[in-house]
C-alpha cells in the first residue's frame, strides 16, 4: 500500500496481511503499449526504458506526495464514488445510505465546523483534564486502544495510542481468535525517527515537537512549548523500547504467548487489570505480545513519568487523531507536518476528497456494496476468476518442477494451493453498520462514534468462529492483499480495472498487470513469511531440513540484491525489511509468465510476444515520488520503491531473451548469479 499515510486504513484485517502496494495512479485509459523512445537501454534500466515518455512528462499533483498509475485509478474511483454518495444524498435508497450521505455532509460542512470551534473537543479535553492518578490513566490508556493496528502492513503500522490492538487467528491456533497488543505511542512513523543521528531526522524531530506546541496552542491549551517538549521527549523513551522493523516482521520473534496473570509480572508498571477492563478485554484470559520489549518498556514509563506528562501525551494524540473532523486551524496545522514536511507535498487535498476518505475510513463496506453494482461487472469476475486459476496451476506446476525441494514439502505447498482462497471484487458477506449513530452535522462525534463501532466489531470476533473468508479490504480500494494466517487473498474491485485489468487488453498486457499481482499475492503464501504457515494457516516448520537451508540462501541473495540498490547516495533499500515484496514479486511474476504462455498456441510465441509482457510489468509500476516521501517509504515500507521492483526481471531468462541484454549492461547478471526460488 503505498501513497497512504492515513493512520485509520479504509478496513483493518483479522489476518497476517501481506500487501501489494497500491502502485502508481493510472489515467483512466489503458496506456499504450509500446516502450517510450528512450535513449536507455533495457538492460541498463528497464524502468526508464520503458516509462521515459511518462516520466518526463507527468507532474506530481500538489496535494500529492507521489503520482503513478494506481493514483490516478484512486482518483477516477474516488470521483465515481462522490458522484454516487451525491446521488444517495438527493434519494436515500435505505438508512445505510443515509448514514453515508449525512457522515459526508457534516466532513463538507467547513462553515459549520468553523461555528462550533472547539467546543465539540473540550468533553475529550476534560476527561483527560479530570485523570486524577496512575489507576485513571491506566483506564484511560486502555480506553483509548483502538483495532487499527497490522503489524507487517507498513502504511499501517504505527498508531498514537500506547499500544496496538490486532484481533486475528492465533499464530498456532487456526480456530480461535486472538487478542494481539503492539507496540505504539509514536506521532511519527517509527522509531527511527526518533533514534537516528542524522541531520534529517534531527531536524524532523525539532519539525515535530514544534507541530505538538502549535496543536496545543491551537486547541487553546496554556504553556504549549513547554509542554511540547515533555510530550516528545516522553515518545523518545518509549521509542528507545520499540523493536526495529526487521524484527517486527519475524513472526517467530513476536510469538509471544502471555495469560492475563503475566502482565503485571512480566510489564509492571501500568495497572493491567484496569486497562484490559477499560480496552474491552477483561474477560480475555489468552494474549499474543508481538513486540514485549516494547509493552515491558512503556509500562514501565507509565509509572516512572510524571501524571501531567502523560495526561499531556493523550491530550496532544487525541486532538492530532481528530483533527480532520476539527476547525481549519487545526486540521491544517496537521498536514502541514504529516503532508508538507513528513512526505514534501506542497498542498492539502481538497476537502471532498478528505471527506470521501472519512466515510471510507467509517463505513467501507456501504460503500463498496454500491459501488460493486455499478462497477463490476460480472464478466469480469468470471475472466479474473479463469486467469486466478491459470496462475495457480502455473504455481503448481513450478513447485512439481523444483529439484531442490523434497516431496514431503512439495506436498504442503501443493495444499496450501489447494486451500487457498481467492476473493475476487468483493466480500461474501458485507459488514453492517446498524450499530453506527451518524448525526447530521456531527463530524467529530460521527469519527468517534464510527472508530468506536469498528473496534467493538472486531473484539466481537473474540467469541465467534473463525471466517476464512472474511475480506480485509473495501471492494472500492486500489489494492490486494494476501492473509497466510487466513490462507486467503482479496482482490478488490477497483483495481480490477484498467490499466491493470483491461477486457479489451492483450492477454500479454493483462498477465504483465493484473496477473503479475495476482501472482504476487499468490506467491506470498510461499515467501520468507507465508511460508511458515501451512495450509490451515497455523505457525508450523512444514519444511524439511534441506529444503529450508536452500530457501533461506535463496531468499538471502535476493536479500543482499536489493540492499545493493540505492536510490540516494546516503540512503539504501533495505533487502531484509523488503525482502518478503520482493521474493513475491519475483515468483508472481515468473508464475504469471508461465500462466500466460498456457494461452498460446507454438506459433503464437514469440519474442514480441514476450516483449509485451514484460513491458506491460513495467508500466504497471510507473511511478514518481517526492524525495521525502521516497525517503520515508525507504524507511518504513515493506516495499521496495516501484522503481526497483520493476528491475526483479534481472532474475528472469526469459526477459534476457525478449531484449536481448548483454554483459556489461547494468541490470545483467549471470546466469548463476540470478535469484531462482520458486
Amino acid at each position: 500500500m503505498h501513497p497512504s499515510t492515513s493512520k485509520l486504513s479504509l478496513a483493518i484485517c483479522a489476518a497476517l496481511m501481506l500487501a501489494a502496494p497500491l502502485r502508481a495512479e493510472p489515467t483512466s485509459a489503458a496506456p499504450s503499449t509500446a516502450a517510450a523512445k528512450s535513449a536507455v537501454l533495457p538492460g541498463d534500466d528497464f524502468f526508464d526504458y520503458v516509462n521515459a515518455d511518462w516520466l518526463n512528462s507527468v507532474e506530481i499533483p500538489a496535494d500529492r506526495s507521489g503520482w503513478g498509475v494506481g493514483n490516478a485509478l484512486v482518483e477516477d474511483t474516488n470521483q465515481r464514488i462522490v458522484k454516487l454518495i451525491e446521488a444517495m444524498a438527493a434519494q436515500p435508497a435505505d438508512a445505510e445510505a443515509k448514514k453515508i450521505a449525512d457522515y459526508y455532509a457534516a466532513f463538507m460542512d467547513e462553515s459549520g465546523i468553523e461555528a462550533k470551534g472547539l467546543a465539540p473537543l473540550q468533553p475529550l479535553l476534560q476527561k483527560i483534564a479530570a485523570i486524577g492518578d496512575k489507576g485513571a490513566l491506566a483506564e484511560a490508556l486502555g480506553g483509548a486502544l483502538q483495532a487499527d493496528v497490522d503489524p507487517l502492513n507498513a502504511t499501517n503500522f504505527f498508531t498514537e495510542n500506547l499500544f496496538g490492538l490486532w484481533i486475528a487467528q492465533g499464530l498456532k491456533d487456526s480456530a480461535h481468535y486472538t487478542p494481539y497488543l503492539l507496540q505504539g505511542g509514536l506521532g511519527m512513523p517509527d522509531r527511527a525517527y526518533y533514534l537516528d543521528a542524522t541531520p534529517a531526522m534531527q531536524k524532523l524531530r525539532g519539525q515535530y515537537q514544534a507541530h505538538i506546541a502549535a496543536t496545543f496552542k491551537l486547541a487553546g491549551i496554556a504553556d504549549a512549548d513547554a509542554r511540547a517538549a515533555r510530550v516528545f521527549e516522553l515518545e523518545r523513551k518509549i521509542a528507545l523500547a520499540h523493536a526495529s522493523r526487521e524484527d517486527s516482521s519475524d513472526v517467530l520473534k513476536a510469538n509471544n504467548n502471555w495469560s492475563a496473570a503475566d502482565f503485571a509480572r512480566k510489564a509492571p508498571g501500568l495497572d493491567w487489570k484496569a486497562f484490559f477492563a477499560s480496552a474491552g478485554l477483561g474477560g480475555q484470559k489468552k494474549f499474543i505480545v508481538w513486540h514485549p520489549t516494547a509493552i515491558v518498556g512503556a509500562a514501565r514509563l507509565v509509572q516512572s513519568a510524571p501524571l501531567e506528562t502523560w495526561k499531556d501525551f493523550l491530550a496532544f494524540h487525541r486532538i492530532n487523531q481528530v483533527s480532520s473532523a476539527l476547525p481549519k486551524a487545526l486540521a491544517d496545522q496537521h498536514f502541514d507536518f504529516y503532508g508538507r514536511t513528513l512526505n514534501g507535498t506542497p498542498e492539502q487535498s481538497v476537502r471532498w476528497k478528505r471527506s470521501l476518505a472519512a466515510v471510507n475510513a467509517a463505513m467501507p463496506d456501504a460503500l463498496g456494496k454500491v459501488y460493486v453494482a455499478k462497477y463490476f461487472p460480472p464478466e469480469s469476475k468470471q475472466r479474473l476468476q479463469q486467469m486466478v486459476g491459470k496462475i495457480v496451476d502455473a504455481f503448481h506446476t513450478r513447485i512439481d518442477q523444483l529439484a531442490w525441494m523434497a516431496p514431503a514439502t512439495k506436498k504442503e505447498a501443493h495444499a496450501k494451493l489447494k486451500t487457498l482462497y481467492v476473493g475476487i471484487g468483493y466480500p461474501e458477506k458485507w459488514a453492517s453498520y446498524e450499530q453506527l449513530e451518524v448525526a447530521p452535522g456531527d463530524a467529530l462525534g460521527n469519527l468517534l462514534r464510527a472508530r468506536s463501532v469498528h473496534t467493538q466489531q472486531q473484539l466481537a470476533k473474540l467469541h465467534q468462529p473463525v471466517d476464512r473468508a472474511e475480506w480485509c479490504m473495501p471492494a472500492q480500494l486500489v489494492n490486494a492483499v494476501n492473509m497466510p494466517m487466513q490462507n486467503a487473498i482479496n482482490f478488490p474491485a477497483a483495481i480490477l480495472q484498467p490499466p491493470y485489468f483491461d477486457p479489451s487488453a492483450s492477454d500479454a498486457m493483462n498477465y504483465g498487470g493484473i496477473g503479475a499481482t495476482i501472482g504476487h499475492e499468490i506467491s506470498h503464501s510461499f515467501d520468507d513469511q507465508g511460508a511458515q504457515f501451512d495450509a490451515q494457516g497455523r505457525l508450523r516448520d512444514w519444511w524439511t531440513a534441506s529444503d529450508g537451508k536452500h530457501f533461506k540462501q535463496a531468499s538471502a541473495a535476493l536479500a543482499a540484491q536489493y540492499s545493493a540498490y540505492k536510490p540516494f547516495p546516503d540512503l539504501a533499500i533495505n533487502g531484509q525489511q523488503t525482502l518478503s515484496e520482493n521474493l513475491a514479486d519475483l515468483a508472481g511474476l515468473a508464475a504469471s509468465y508461465d500462466a500466460y504462455h498456457t494461452t498460446l498456441d507454438k506459433q503464437r510465441v514469440t519474442v514480441q510476444a514476450d516483449q509485451q509482457f514484460f513491458t506491460g510489468y513495467a508500466m504497471s509500476w510507473r511511478e514518481k515520488e517526492r524525495e521525502a516521501a521516497l525517503r520515508r517509504a525507504i524507511l518504513t515500507d515493506g516495499h521496495a520503491p516501484d522503481k526497483w521492483r520493476t528491475a526483479t526481471v534481472r532474475n528472469m531468462d526469459a526477459w534476457y531473451q525478449a531484449f536481448n541484454v548483454q554483459p556489461g549492461q547494468t541490470l545483467y547478471l549471470a546466469p548463476k548469479d540470478r535469484v531462482r526460488v520458486w
